[in-house]
């Protein structure tokens, strides 16, 4: 089979799978719903208690968690070919940190939702800010430099939220617990962030090329006409923006943005693509969106009334997974 037509199949299979994943998330919950009644909210022809629960209730979140988890693993796909680190995330560099603190300021000084969400992307915005300046300072920027300047910062942010959550009262440490975990119940407009998804993959698409050299080397990639320091710059500006608005919108959520490039990676060595990013970020992205819709949907089910926080699920799926894939590259390497 062309190579073409098999990534063509991969999409089409994924979208596939990001349907399914919705339609689970839109017709799962205490208040039972058919398809019919997914398929009348969706169209607008039917009314009822179900038809406003999957209206006004399953299908912001839905559509939000899908945005937060194509997101995440579009900035972790990135961040890998910056870092040239398979163990990189979208959290390596300290944006989460930052938005927890500007997130858990506004809720301890009791402000609106709106007004925490737009405090949590300015405080991801400024770790953003502080680690890409300090790391480019002196115009000696290096991965081994920005790793280390987003470690630290995100050390740093640790040690803030840990004060909040100690002064903090007792009425407020759930949600700022849940914020923190991870919870896709409060974003009630998922329009931003899908907006920003489907530019980023039409922003990060034209330079697939040039992340395929750069994932082989820097030499390389400016041997072969890659303008190196302006991509470089490019992806990390890109990776930590989807970073921020994904946390902005559904707080830290772990393991999407890390587990997810690897999956869709090893699938595509399989078909014979391999690390070629004109496939592997869109694929990521639906990937990645699909699988946090079917774990908010566990997480708001499997307990129910009661809401688990989706981050808490991501990791338990996470870990067992991520250390299988490594468990896998050692033996290969025997």
């Amino acid at each position: 089979m062309p190579t073409r037509r098999r990534a063509l199949l991969v999409i089409i299979a994924l979208l596939g799978l990001a349907l399914a994943s919705l339609l689970v998330a839109l017709a799962s919950g205490s208040v039972a719903a058919s398809l019919t009644d997914v398929f009348g909210a969706l169209t607008g022809s039917h009314e009822g208690l179900a038809v406003e629960v999957i209206r006004g209730l399953r299908l912001p979140r839905a559509l939000a968690a899908f945005a937060c988890g194509g997101l995440l693993a579009l900035a972790g796909a990135l961040m890998q070919v910056l870092l040239r680190n398979p163990l990189a995330d979208p959290y390596i560099l300290g944006v989460s940190g930052g938005a927890a603190v500007g997130a858990l300021l506004a809720m301890l000084a009791g402000l609106a939702l709106t007004l925490i969400n737009v405090s949590a992307f300015a405080g991801a915005f400024a770790a953003m800010l502080i680690v890409f300046g300090l790391a480019h300072g002196d115009n000696s920027w290096t991965r081994v430099r920005l790793l280390l300047t987003g470690v630290i910062v995100a050390s740093g942010s640790g040690a803030v939220v840990a004060l909040i959550l100690t002064i903090a009262p007792e009425a407020r440490l759930r949600g700022m617990l849940f914020w923190l975990m991870g919870d896709a119940g409060h974003a009630s407009n998922p329009w931003p962030a899908l907006l920003v998804l489907a530019i980023g993959l039409l922003v990060s698409l034209p330079f697939a090329r040039e992340l395929n050299l750069l994932a082989r080397g820097d030499t390389l990639a400016h041997a072969l006409g890659v303008s190196v320091r302006r991509v470089k710059h490019g992806v990390y500006f890109l990776a930590a923006m989807f970073t921020a608005v994904a946390v902005t919108t559904a707080g830290s959520i772990g393991f999407i943005g890390l587990v997810v490039p690897h999956l869709v990676r090893l699938g595509l060595l399989k078909l014979g693509w391999g690390n070629d990013q004109r496939l592997l970020l869109p694929a990521s992205a639906l990937a990645g969106g699909s699988l946090l819709v079917l774990a908010d949907t566990l997480a708001r089910t499997v307990v129910a009334p009661q809401q688990l926080p989706v981050g808490v699920l991501t990791a338990l799926l996470g870990v067992p997974v991520f250390l299988f894939l490594l468990g896998r590259q050692r033996g290969s390497r025997q």
